[in-house]
């Protein structure tokens, strides 16, 4: 009896431990914030067979062996998966905060380099892949980094001066991408780097920022580099052909400045390399001064010493006018003047017009010129030019927010807030003290740089008078410390792709009504910004996942007047574009967006709704991936058209209506331009469409609800006949 008690006591006692922990611990042996992010990890590589072990949920990356996974205790610490053929991107890793090596190299994973890396990497290696885009700022608050490797990208723009907290960088290879610009002043605080490379970009500049560093090789070659090689670096393994540097002897320091020295104990002096040969001179070390050294130290004080005469002597005859000696003194004070009273002038005489759009002449979108003013003095100052701006108001009809509201609203840029990302930056939720909900953008720095803040702001005044029902509020701002965000009106039920794409066993699919609502009201928008709006804007980013939906399943067409106001962000555009499925033949060729390559993207976003498919979908076999490929010799004929509709409407759609939808598309889809038709003949063709369908009962559903805040009130008048 005894012993059975004590063996039921430790029965239980056992039951109770497993049933105890267990909930702790839902990933078993993985910290749960590690383990979900391998999960997205592994989605967003395309959940490729070659990562064994690895799933996108529930998963336990250190109690299980999965391939290239390495932890300590409940954390992952390392993730080596080079040269596996992976595809797809990455993001989403921020919560991995033990992690000190990743390896993605040599692989084929595209997209930009994300901007929520592990803050505490030592080596991180991205080589030999398909990355675009900008080097994100994000390695400013990654101090650990001690190994940095994006080489043989497709990397473009200029590196932002972001490298003064890397003191622990030993390596950093940024070789055969498309970077371009001066190197960062930063760089100079790159303290304990003893490897670089540079080669095949198009840097442009000089390399003297370079000059102190503790280099033992410096790679350099094929760039657009100019000026002196400096002496502190003719004794290293420098590579250096393929660009532009100055013959002859260098100019002399300034007076004053003090000997070149190299910040490196290990380096070994008296080297017998020259500029010429690359800076692997092979001479051996000598230690003493021999008397040709003494010479030519006398004679290098002698030269020295003239020249120091010689300035002396043309700066006292400089001095003999009043007017040089303040332009030399001063030499934008003069312009500092003149803009602070144009400034004064501005603010009194200006004020912000918040009227919303009735006519096509009632306003004027087109951004002002910006006027520029060289420096007066242009042989000293011709490569620093002075802008001179008009000062713009701030809008008065959005709000300005603090970062500090911002951040407090979303949880510091939570990714439990995150709502989604695109070329132009992330979307957070942000629910406020009183209650409201609006979703943030947060612009990243690759699409408009921290310092054009008066940019930001006549683009925020612009894109503040877009007034529509199916174009997505802009109600407010925020522009601090470099950072760029937009505040726009929230959409309870997401964007029309998450809606088809992504399944969720709590929402059900669209019905065909829904469907010919939400083309309706996009045609609505994009009429509106094409023929209301004077001059027109180009929308160029047309997608489901920039169509988002509202309550009652009206569509509002999000980032609008961004492409057209942002500056550059063609570039942007045409990187994120690569591959989409949306983007217009001519698009594909030139790069050049327009109004006629908006229908077409418009034309992929209806064949979207029609199918239930992706635009391009490697998933699906060869002949299938590329939508509009695939769909437009089919939608001509009835039969292979009924067999192309999204299953999920289980054929409850009145055939009439799935023919004209058809119909719309092949003339938006058009491979010639000048053939597709303008937003306000496809508008009409969907009214049309809705007021002549036979649309029964049984196919309306309990989703449907006809818009209440057309611009058009006989646009739903027959909807429901």
């Amino acid at each position: 009896m005894r012993k059975n008690w004590r063996k039921g006591l430790v029965l239980l006692l056992f039951t109770v431990c497993i049933l105890g922990f267990k909930p702790r611990c839902a990933n078993g042996a993985t910290d749960q914030g590690d383990a979900s992010a391998l999960g997205g990890m592994f989605s967003s590589l395309n959940s490729p067979q070659q990562l064994t072990g690895w799933t996108s949920s529930n998963g336990d990356p250190c109690g299980q062996s999965w391939k290239g996974v390495t932890c300590s205790g409940q954390r992952v610490t390392e993730i080596k998966l080079s040269n596996l053929g992976l595809s797809g991107s990455i993001y989403n890793l921020q919560s991995l905060t033990s992690l000190k090596e990743l390896d993605m190299s040599h692989n084929n994973i595209a997209g930009e380099i994300p901007y929520n890396l592990p803050p505490n990497l030592q080596q991180l290696n991205l080589a030999f892949n398909q990355f675009t885009g900008s080097v994100p700022y994000v390695f400013h608050d990654m101090p650990s980094l001690q190994y940095l490797n994006l080489g043989h990208n497709q990397l473009q723009n200029q590196l932002n001066d972001m490298f003064a907290p890397l003191s622990s960088l030993s390596t950093l290879d940024l070789s055969f991408n498309a970077l371009t610009g001066d190197l960062p002043e930063s760089f100079k605080n790159l303290s304990s780097v003893n490897s670089m490379y540079l080669q095949n970009n198009q840097f442009t500049g000089t390399i003297d920022v370079l000059a102190n560093l503790p280099l033992d090789n410096l790679y350099v070659s094929n760039n657009r580099f100019t000026g002196w090689i400096p002496d502190q670096l003719k004794s290293i393994n420098l590579q250096k052909d393929g660009n532009s540097w100055s013959s002859g002897p260098a100019p002399p320091p300034p007076p004053g400045t003090p000997p070149a020295t190299r910040n490196n104990r290990n380096h070994k002096s008296g080297s017998n390399s020259s500029p010429s040969d690359g800076g692997s001179g092979g001479g051996s070390s000598k230690s003493g001064i021999g008397g040709g050294g003494i010479a030519g130290i006398v004679i290098s004080i002698l030269i020295v010493g003239a020249i120091v005469a010689f300035f002396l002597v043309k700066r006292r005859s400089k001095r003999s006018s009043s007017d040089i000696e303040k332009l030399d003194n001063e030499p934008f004070a003069p312009l500092a003047s003149n803009e602070v009273q144009e400034m004064k002038s501005i603010q009194s005489s200006s004020s912000i017009d918040t009227k919303t759009f009735d006519t096509p002449a009632s306003i004027n979108l087109r951004p002002p010129p910006i006027d520029r003013h060289k420096s007066f003095d242009e042989e000293d100052f011709s490569k620093k030019p002075v802008v001179v701006k008009k000062a713009v108001p701030a809008p008065t009809n959005v709000t300005s927010y603090s970062i500090a509201d911002l951040q407090m609203a979303t949880g510091s840029f939570s990714v439990e807030n995150l709502l989604g990302e695109g070329c132009f930056g992330r979307v957070y939720r942000a629910q406020f003290d009183d209650g409201k909900v609006l979703a943030v953008k947060k612009i990243d720095s690759s699409a408009l740089p921290s310092e054009i803040s008066d940019d930001f702001i006549e683009i925020v005044s612009n894109i503040s008078q877009l007034h529509h029902t199916n174009v997505t509020e802009l109600v407010g701002y925020c522009s601090e410390h470099g950072q760029h965000l937009l505040v726009y009106e929230f959409h309870k039920n997401g964007s029309l792709h998450d809606f088809l794409h992504v399944s969720d066993e709590y929402s059900k699919p669209l019905i065909w009504n829904s469907r010919v609502k939400i083309a309706l009201g996009t045609a609505r928008a994009l009429e509106y910004l094409h023929e209301v709006c004077s001059p027109s804007i180009v929308h160029k980013n047309i997608k489901s996942a920039n169509i988002l939906l509202d309550a009652e399943l009206n569509p509002h067409l999000s980032d609008s007047g961004l492409a057209t106001f942002i500056p550059d962000a063609d570039q942007v555009l045409n990187r994120d574009d690569v591959g989409s499925g949306y983007s217009a033949p001519e698009v594909a060729m030139s790069g050049l967006y327009s109004l006629k390559s908006d229908v077409y993207s418009f034309g992929v976003v209806m064949l979207e709704l029609l199918t239930g498919r992706k635009p391009f979908d490697s998933t699906r076999p060869r002949l299938e991936q590329s939508l509009v490929r695939w769909a437009t010799p089919q939608l001509h004929d009835i039969d292979a058209l009924s067999k192309m509709v999204d299953p999920a409407l289980k054929g409850l759609y009145p055939v009439k209506s799935l023919s004209r939808f058809a119909d719309v598309i092949a003339l938006c889809v058009q491979p010639e331009p000048e053939f597709r038709p303008p937003m306000s003949e496809v508008v009409q063709a969907l009214v049309r469409l809705v007021q002549r369908a036979n649309m029964s009962k049984r196919t309306i559903g309990t989703d449907q609800g006809a818009s209440q805040r057309t611009d058009n009130p006989d646009a739903h008048d027959d909807y429901m006949s």
